[in-house]
């Protein structure tokens, strides 16, 4: 027996058009796993597909922050493949914004976005109709800067903050009909969408972002595999946890 097999479960994953997102769906099908993409580029979502192993998975075109929606989305997921079994919520956005510069209409689409959104997913992928009786797995992405401070991040690091509270309450709060829902915070991980940008193209800034991680820049199957584990039943007395992957930028 296999404890990180995920054979006969689903596993639904919003932001699987790309990076951690799209490979924790391509090794979720490669464990055996039936599983819901849920993105807003329905070009890289087949993208996505296209590398998945098995049968039977959902693509699902749809933007998060209409929160009205979701409840909907939610049991067009479970009419289709059954009750969902895991949830992995990598969607996000990030940015640097000194405090200056911050407006109000920026907070409210952060936290659309990297909160609201993923809450009101939760919310209804937990729902009694919805939610695989013998218990799930929830995943919250945060990220290192929730538990860390850097220049100019303070807006990202609050939303990601809050969803690492959230975890520890919303823990406590499911335990006894067995629903985990536990956090990953990454360090920078190489995507396509950010292997393009200066402080990872430019040679000389990725030296330096490089020096702060003593393992080196993280990649998507790093996190991927962090994720398999959490929603495998090799991870079944763990729950309310924030599991830090930085390849050791936290301990400096």
């Amino acid at each position: 027996m296999n404890p990180f097999s995920l054979e006969r479960k689903t596993i639904l994953i919003t932001g699987a058009s790309s990076g951690i997102g799209q490979q924790t769906a391509i090794l979720c099908s490669q464990m055996g796993a039936r599983v819901a993409l849920i993105g807003r580029n329905e070009e890289r979502l087949d993208e996505t597909l296209c590398q998945m192993e098995g049968e039977g998975h959902l693509k699902v075109l749809f933007d998060l922050t209409i929160t009205d929606g979701i409840k909907d989305i939610v049991s067009n997921i479970v009419l289709k493949l059954g009750p969902i079994d895991g949830l992995v919520c990598c969607a996000g956005i990030s940015g640097i914004l000194p405090l200056k510069l911050m407006t109000v209409d920026q907070q409210e689409k952060f936290f659309r976005t990297n909160v609201f959104a993923t809450i009101e997913l939760t919310r209804q992928v937990l729902g009694i109709k919805n939610i695989c009786k013998e218990g799930a797995s929830v995943i919250f992405f945060s990220s290192v800067m929730g538990v860390v401070g850097e220049n100019a991040k303070s807006l990202y690091s609050m939303t990601k903050g809050a969803l690492i509270s959230a975890s520890r309450s919303l823990a406590i709060e499911y335990a006894k009909k067995k629903i985990r829902v536990n956090c990953i915070s990454p360090g920078v991980v190489i995507t396509p969408i950010n292997a393009n940008q200066p402080y990872i193209a430019d040679p000389e800034k990725r030296a330096v972002l490089e020096s702060k991680h003593p393992l080196g820049l993280g990649q998507t199957s790093d996190i991927a595999n962090a994720c398999v584990f959490l929603l495998s039943e090799a991870s079944r007395w763990m729950t309310g946890q924030n599991m830090v992957i930085d390849g050791g930028y936290t301990i400096q």
